[in-house]
């Protein structure tokens, strides 16, 4: 399994920026997807994560819920983070991730994830 996230750049206090995450190497729509973002100086972070097959279950931090919409397509293997009236303390690396037999419980979790791609930077800066 491989991914690759992208999208990323600098964007103003309050503006939108679309993350992709692309997938690539199994079936997936078997697959768990789950956002994470690392500032410097911070430990990883939970952001967003959606459900296999429909994607119909999505879950995210409280800091971003309200301004973040992920969402899968399953037609183009890809997972997309819309971020909306972003923040500064939004500016992070942001990774995406899969897992195959994750449950509901450890979609936060890190460490539980299998398969990790190459960050894109957001930065949110006047």
């Amino acid at each position: 399994v491989q991914l690759q996230a992208y999208g990323g750049g600098l964007v103003q206090p309050g503006g939108s920026l679309r993350l992709s995450c692309a997938f690539s190497g199994d079936t997936f729509s078997r697959y768990v997807i789950g956002w994470f973002r690392q500032a410097p100086g911070k430990e990883r972070e939970f952001v967003a994560a959606i459900s296999r097959r429909n994607g119909a279950a999505t879950y995210y931090s409280d800091s971003v819920k309200g301004r973040f919409t992920i969402s899968r397509d399953n037609a183009r293997n890809t997972v997309f983070l819309q971020m909306d009236r972003l923040k500064p303390e939004d500016t992070a690396v942001y990774s995406c991730a899969a897992d195959q037999f994750l449950i509901v419980s450890s979609f936060g979790a890190a460490q539980q994830y299998d398969y990790w791609g190459q960050g894109t930077q957001v930065t949110v800066s006047s």
